[in-house]
């Protein structure tokens, strides 16, 4: 089981840090033509804060584990992550864009799995 938690929050950083670079650094109107039109109706500031909080949640999940230091760290990680995929599956429904909810469901599945197992019974 350990090895499934770490494999989930490999993807789990593999999915959030380039998203996450990509919000901090490139235009709002940029990232809306690359195809995150839900993020056109943000702030600017709002959306380079979510790509800054996306950032420091992948690096979250994997960094403490990998240097045993505030491990605690990881399973808080994974909550933040599975808390903005909450809202991201939120947004998407109402929207009605059914076919970008795949991505945001399974992060936010790993997200739980990741949270459940760290806090719980395969805590480091």
């Amino acid at each position: 089981m350990d090895l499934a938690l770490w494999i989930a929050a490999f993807v789990l950083a593999a999915g959030f840090l380039p998203a996450g670079l990509m919000k901090a650094s490139l235009s709002r109107e940029t990232l809306v033509e690359k195809g995150m039109a839900s993020l056109g109706s943000l702030p600017r500031g709002a959306v380079k804060l979510l790509g800054l909080v996306e950032v420091l949640g992948a690096l979250g999940v994997l960094l403490p584990g990998l240097t045993g230091i505030a491990t605690v760290l990881t399973p808080l990680a994974a909550a933040g992550l599975a808390v903005i995929m909450v809202v991201a599956v939120a947004v998407h429904l109402r929207r009605r864009e059914f076919d970008r909810l795949a991505v945001p469901a399974v992060l936010l599945v790993l997200a739980v799995f990741t949270v459940w197992g760290r806090f719980g019974p395969y805590a480091f």
